[in-house]
């Protein structure tokens, strides 16, 4: 399929910039983006007026953002976390989350038309990510926009909901009337991993802090234990099919392994792969990390009878719709604290950083 682009410094309308001719698709070649040349604090973060647009590959769909989340990642990988893997791709442009309107369609797409509203989510070692006017994703990586949702809320759910989805549907396995704990509910991934446990008919237990206890009781838990006053494991007295560990500290993982029935499944969303490789690199760090995750999984499997992962969030269509369905059907939330505009993503990183905003920050693109 012929590709027309054309040249464009600001964003304008969908109208304007994605127009079917014949067969050919024309869209912008240049748009705002903040850039990350390097690894640092969030001064290092860059927001440049003439970031290139790459041609689009078959599979994929250009969205025109109006609204991208800020993830714990996004700090992470701008303050250094990966750099065996991204320092020598540097500039990179950061952000996983995305809603907004679809511009421009590769040849194989079928399911997404220009100008339908979408929103979706990109794997965690994306390159080219979704803080930018337009944003590159795959036909699986996006999904309707929940209608009953603005681009705001639905920005916050994707990414952290899918990694949830990927522990509890494609990892556990969760059922009707198994029990799940979730250690560290507050966060986006806990919350998600809550609410779809009980759109499923788990009963869920969680641990948090004293100020999210209402919200998660609200959400379908059944308990709430408050980390910060009371001793986890005195508190609760029954043990459980799977434990979702978002934490991932020794100790979380050693309580964790001790609550679950044999037969069980523990998953920790702090795998020790990037950490091992920006330790040693990648040669030596991959393989150490193969060796940790294999020794720890045969330790546990004969100590306690359970099954051990590490979790990551991996782009999942069909995980991705029912998401969607969840949220439209007022059953799958996550709620934004505040917003920024793209252009003070400085300030937004800053105050995550300083855990002024313990909540969902949602950056906006207009």
């Amino acid at each position: 399929m012929a590709v027309l682009k054309l040249q464009s410094l600001k964003p304008r309308p969908i109208s304007e910039l994605s127009m079917k001719v014949g067969s050919i698709r024309c869209y912008v070649s240049s748009c705002r983006a903040v850039l990350l040349p390097r690894f640092g604090g969030p001064e290092v973060l860059q927001l440049r007026p003439d970031v290139p647009v790459p041609d689009l590959k078959p599979n994929e769909v250009l969205v025109r953002a109006r609204a991208v989340s800020i993830n714990p990642l996004d700090t992470r990988m701008r303050s250094g976390y990966g750099r065996s893997i991204f320092e020598p791709l540097l500039p990179l442009i950061l952000g996983r989350d995305v809603s907004g309107e679809v511009a421009a369609v590769g040849a194989s797409v079928k399911s997404l038309t220009v100008g339908q509203e979408v929103f979706g989510a990109l794997h965690p070692t994306a390159l080219r990510g979704t803080y930018t006017d337009y944003a590159i994703l795959t036909e699986d990586e996006l999904s309707p926009k929940p209608a009953s949702l603005t681009h705001v809320e639905a920005s916050a759910i994707p990414f952290a909901a899918l990694t949830a989805w990927r522990a509890l549907k494609s990892t556990a396995r969760i059922t009707e009337g198994q029990r799940l704990l979730v250690i560290g509910g507050g966060g986006a991934v806990g919350f998600s991993a809550i609410q779809i446990a009980v759109a499923a008919g788990c009963h869920v237990t969680t641990t948090c802090g004293n100020q999210s206890i209402n919200r998660l009781i609200a959400a379908g838990a059944e308990q709430a234990v408050d980390y910060t006053s009371e001793d986890i494991e005195s508190v609760i007295k029954e043990k459980f099919d799977a434990v979702l560990d978002t934490i991932g500290v020794p100790e979380t993982e050693r309580i964790g392994i001790n609550l679950l029935n044999r037969g069980g499944h523990y998953m920790t969303l702090q795998g020790e792969a990037a950490a091992l490789s920006d330790r040693y690199g990648l040669p030596i760090g991959l393989p150490a990390a193969t060796a940790v995750l294999f020794k720890k999984r045969i330790r546990y499997k004969f100590s306690h009878g359970i099954e051990y992962s590490w979790i990551y969030m991996r782009a999942d269509s069909e995980g991705l719709h029912e998401i969607r369905r969840l949220s439209e059907a007022g059953k799958l939330s996550i709620p934004v604290e505040k917003t920024f505009s793209i252009t003070q993503v400085r300030e937004a990183h800053e105050a995550k950083d300083k855990k002024q905003i313990l909540g969902k920050v949602v950056l906006e693109l207009n």
